[in-house]
């Protein structure tokens, strides 16, 4: 057989790789079918430099602002936030890792 600068030869040596290839590629389109059905179904949310908020989060963060501020009264923020089907107090808290209590 006549040497060669570092390219296969032809035959099946050049085809080697591709069981390789296509397992990984079907791995990868895997996981990524089976991440946007956790994320259709609300279980899993996507990070936030995505930029994307719905209306609503902005609406609860005015919301909570300005009672905060004391512009409006507890029943009137207890008011809006049920018309915005939000119990405050109610997400999900994050799951970073806390200091250790002394």
């Amino acid at each position: 057989m006549p040497p060669h600068d570092g390219h296969f030869a032809h035959g099946a040596d050049s085809w080697s790789a591709l069981p390789f290839l296509g397992g990984f590629l079907l791995l990868l389109v895997l996981a990524a079918l089976v991440l946007l059905y956790l994320h259709r179904q609300g279980k899993l949310r996507l990070p936030a430099f995505a930029g994307h908020r719905p209306p609503e989060e902005k609406a609860k963060a005015i919301l909570a602002e300005r009672f905060a501020r004391g512009d409006i009264d507890t029943d009137d923020f207890m008011e809006r936030s049920s018309i915005l089907n939000w119990t405050p107090g109610s997400e999900a808290r994050s799951t970073r890792p806390r200091g250790r209590r002394r």
